[in-house]
């Protein structure tokens, strides 16, 4: 199947951010006000063909995107390569690891939803099993409508403290990782929008 027929979750634009209130650009703490407005209205989504939702900004693509920091506290950094599926990031270093959502038959609540995405894509992109992704924390949304790969996404941001050795690239054509000194990157220039918006709000 080619990925722009995958069908994946969304939410009207207009729902997600009541209208324009509820804008914003940057990260935004799951403990703010309209970060929990926004959270309140994931459960109104809908299941559309990826390709169609590609350049159409009256939708938002959800994104799991997770932080991963190590026994060390230094957080996982990885390097896009060509082999990846968007060709738009890639060159780019990245700290969220992550993708789009899928909808989950049979889940209860929308937070069940999201974490089984969330565990999904550190399954498959860096070798995290299910049992070593229980410690899953939501900490936030990230959101960049500057530019036309963000003004279609929006990222449901995620942390997670996991051992160094339980991480390994499952697809080295598409990732190449490292572990950082979370207070040594001082420069923003060669990582992708969301991850340099991140790493400013967590300085």
């Amino acid at each position: 199947m080619s990925k722009f027929d995958e069908r994946i979750i969304v939410v009207p634009r207009n729902i997600l951010f009541d209208e324009e209130n509820n804008q914003f650009n940057g990260f935004l703490a799951n403990d703010s006000t309209k970060g929990q407005e926004i959270f309140d209205t994931l459960s109104q989504y809908e299941v559309k063909r990826r390709g169609d939702m590609e350049e159409d900004p009256n939708y938002k693509q959800l994104i799991s995107y997770c932080l991963l920091e190590n026994e060390n506290n230094q957080l996982l950094v990885y390097e896009r390569l060509s082999g990846g599926g968007e060709d738009r990031l890639h060159g780019q270093s990245s700290i969220g690891v992550g993708g789009h959502m899928n909808d989950i038959v049979g889940a209860d609540t929308i937070n069940e939803v999201l974490r089984t995405n969330a565990q999904r894509e550190l399954e498959e992109e860096v070798g995290l099993a299910p049992e070593e992704s229980q410690n899953l924390q939501y900490i936030g949304f990230i959101n960049d409508d500057t530019n036309e790969v963000g003004e279609v996404h929006l990222g449901v941001v995620f942390k997670i403290k996991v051992n160094s050795n339980d991480v390994e690239v499952q697809e080295t054509d598409t990732l190449k990782i490292k572990w950082v000194e979370q207070g040594s990157i001082d420069n923003y220039d060669d990582f992708e929008t969301w991850s340099s918006l991140i790493l400013e709000a967590l300085q």
